[in-house]
Formats: C-alpha cells, structure tokens, sequence
C-alpha cells in the first residue's frame, strides 16, 4: 500500500532522515521507534506532503506523493494525526469532527458516524458542545484521532500518540487503535514508547540519526539487547534486521 524508497529529508546542513526504505502494507501496523531528533516526524510529514524531500520515493496505492497537494494526499486516503493534538480549541467537539469529514459528499453517513463516535466515547458525547480546548489531552487525543477517521482514509498515520498521557488513557488510545485495525485501516504510528510500539505493530522500525537502525517483529525485538543498543545509537550486535 505505501512504499518508501531511499526517502532523505534536510533542513539546511542538518540531514533529518538519510536514504530510508520501508513498506506498510495492507491492514498492517508499523510502528516506528526513536528517541528526540530521530527524524520520525520527519517521515510523517514527508508521507504527508508538508515537508518536501531532498531525494527518494513516496508512492501510495502505486501513486506518488512527493509534490502533491495536501487535500490531494488527504482525499487518496492518508490522514495525519500530528504531534500536540492539535484540535481548534475555540470550536466545540461536534465541529471539529464536522470539520475531519469536510472532503466527503455523504454528509448524511459522515453525520452518523460522527454519532457513532460520540457512542464509542460517551466522554465526547457528553462534551459535543464544548469547547474543545477545554478538554483533557486523553479527550483531546480521542477527538483527533476520530476527526482524521472522519477522512475515510485508508492509512492512518499517528505522531507520538501517548505524550504527556496516563497509562490508563494510553490504554483508551491504543484499545481506539485496535479497533481501528480491525475495521482495515492500515496505521503507521511513530512512538518513543518502544515497549508500547512493539505490543500494537506487526513490525517495529529503530530510526536513529535519520537511519532505520533494525527492526523486527516483536518476538524478535523484546528483550533483545541489540534493540536498546539501536535506540540510543549504539552499535548492536547483531539481531533481527
């Protein structure tokens, strides 16, 4: 479905991502791990459309999409969910979600699956009216990851989905995620929660300095010393590839 090829991303002299290949496929879970500065959001953004490339390849449903236009990305089927959240504070819950389904024509089936959200999360049911600044950030990560769903997209993308969060609204999250597999959406989720990353994915990604540094399944990368080596770019030792 998405496919990465030799993808380098600069800002000035600093090399954020350098030559990185990867593929999600259909109705997968790739997770990609780092720490700070890795280049993870780098990647979504390249993915995305709002950072253009220095070099490599982009292609979704075998369609490029280095140079094309945001809303153009959108429509093919790739939503974003960015780090912070990012909800329009000064809006009520019920029109940021109208807000995610702003591409679609159905608006009649779009407003139902907004009530179907709203009985997915009582809690947002509840606060439709409110303003969504003033909710909390396990609410508000809640409402964006629904408004990108709202795009219909067939890829899902997520950027540090448990920052700053509880464990147990963690776990609201990454339950919202489960489900969302299970309806067929591919998610591609970068993490600096590794142990996390590595319990949802089907494969794991180490990005360090702009390189995947290893990756693996789970039951190749848990416990493996290589991988923490990987993480804090260190040099391994030798491990799943």
């Amino acid at each position: 479905m998405l496919s990465i090829r030799g993808l380098t991303v600069r800002y000035g002299p600093i090399t954020a991502l350098d030559g990185l290949s990867l593929d999600v496929g259909a109705g997968q879970v790739i997770s990609i791990v780092g720490p700070n500065g890795a280049g993870k959001s780098s990647l979504l953004a390249a993915i995305a459309g709002t950072v253009k490339p220095a070099g490599g390849q982009v292609t979704f449903k075998g369609q490029p999409t280095i140079g094309q236009p945001l809303e153009q990305t959108v429509r093919r089927g790739i939503a974003l969910v960015p780090e912070g959240r990012h909800v329009l504070a000064s809006l009520t819950v019920l029109e940021n979600l109208r807000l995610g389904a702003t591409i679609r024509r159905d608006t009649a089936e779009a407003a139902r699956e907004i009530e179907g959200f709203f009985k997915t999360f009582p809690i947002l049911g509840e606060r439709r009216n409110k303003s969504a600044g003033r909710l909390s950030g396990g609410e508000q990560q809640m409402l964006v990851i629904a408004r990108a769903l709202l795009s219909k997209p067939t890829l899902l993308m997520l950027d540090e989905p448990s920052l700053g969060l509880a464990p147990k609204i963690t776990d609201q999250i990454y339950a919202m995620l489960a489900s969302i597999r299970e309806a067929g959406v591919s998610i591609l989720v970068v993490e600096q929660n590794a142990a996390r990353a590595l319990r949802v994915a089907d494969r794991t990604y180490v990005l360090n300095g702009g390189i995947i540094r290893m990756s693996g399944t789970e039951a190749e990368l848990s416990g493996n010393p290589d991988f923490e080596a990987a993480y804090f770019g260190l040099a391994p030792r030798g491990g799943a590839q």
